[in-house]
């Protein structure tokens, strides 16, 4: 998707946003950066650190990404990395990661806070702010209340915000039903777009539920290639309008191969059958210029 505003035809029409009926402009040239001409998106999060600190294939950000970055409709990334990894010409998107707080050695990963001021997401020009809700854990109250706080501070702006339904380290929550419910209560609560998971049985429940776009996380590391191009392909036949996926990618031991076969898949409309091919071939080519 380009960033180049002076590729876009001043007639240019993009598709009805789920949700999006009623803004303003700058909410709505926002998220026309973030949500392509075809209604897909494919960000790429590299906030990772701001609780795992210095995650494998992440040490050094800039470099991870930087073949990446031409394949990714935004970039999803906390104030620190954006401000000493990336570079101040970039025109993708930029979604400002705002809560935080607690680290994998703390007591519980959903104690968070907001950790940006509106003024800091002007300064760093975000088109988007992304914050962390635990529904169902202790902190439910605290960070749905922080969810409802940025949005107060962003909506003047025109800034959209993400809610990201967590869990921390309670897997087995990821369930339709469970996400159906955060989603919900995060999309009541004021958020433009919601991030969760994908649950294998009956995602369509947690798209149908929610009134804005539902955009799939990746999770922890799939097996192969194959298992992340299933699941995203299926996420969005049931109602998800794209990805936000990290270690998936970064990761993979052909990262570049990655990029392209995921972004096949959510803005060409290949299958995952054609797109693992195409992952094969691109591999090929990537592991013979190391």
């Amino acid at each position: 998707m380009s960033c180049d505003p002076c590729s876009i035809s001043e007639t240019a029409s993009y598709p009805p946003i789920k949700g999006a009926d009623h803004l303003g402009w700058g909410m709505k040239n926002r998220l026309s950066r973030l949500i392509g001409p075809d209604g897909r998106c494919f960000y790429l999060p590299i906030d990772h650190g701001y609780f795992l600190g210095p995650t494998r294939c992440l040490e050094r950000p800039g470099e991870t990404i930087a073949p990446l970055l031409p394949y990714a409709d935004a970039l999803f990334v906390t104030r620190g990395v954006l401000r000493s990894a990336i570079p101040p010409a970039i025109s993708m998107p930029i979604i400002l990661r705002v809560s935080g707080g607690t680290s994998v050695t703390g007591h519980d990963l959903a104690d968070e806070a907001l950790v940006a001021s509106i003024d800091e997401v002007i300064r760093c020009n975000a088109s988007a702010v992304g914050v962390s809700v635990f529904v169902g854990s202790d902190y439910e109250k605290q960070t749905l209340k922080n969810l409802a706080d940025i949005v107060d501070l962003c909506e003047p702006f025109g800034i959209p915000v993400m809610a990201v339904t967590a869990v921390g380290k309670e897997l087995e929550r990821r369930t339709a039903k469970y996400l159906a419910l955060a989603c919900r209560i995060a999309a009541e609560l004021g958020a433009r777009v919601v991030k969760t998971y994908y649950a294998a049985d009956d995602f369509e429940k947690v798209t149908e539920g929610c009134p804005v776009p539902v955009v799939m996380a990746g999770g922890p590391k799939c097996e192969t290639h194959r298992e992340v191009l299933d699941f995203v392909h299926d996420g969005l036949q049931k109602g998800a309008i794209g990805v936000n996926l990290g270690r998936n990618v970064w990761q993979d031991a052909y990262p570049a191969a990655m990029m392209r076969a995921l972004r096949s898949v959510i803005h060409e409309g290949l299958a995952p059958d054609q797109a693992s091919e195409l992952y094969t071939e691109l591999a090929h080519s990537e592991k013979g210029r190391v």
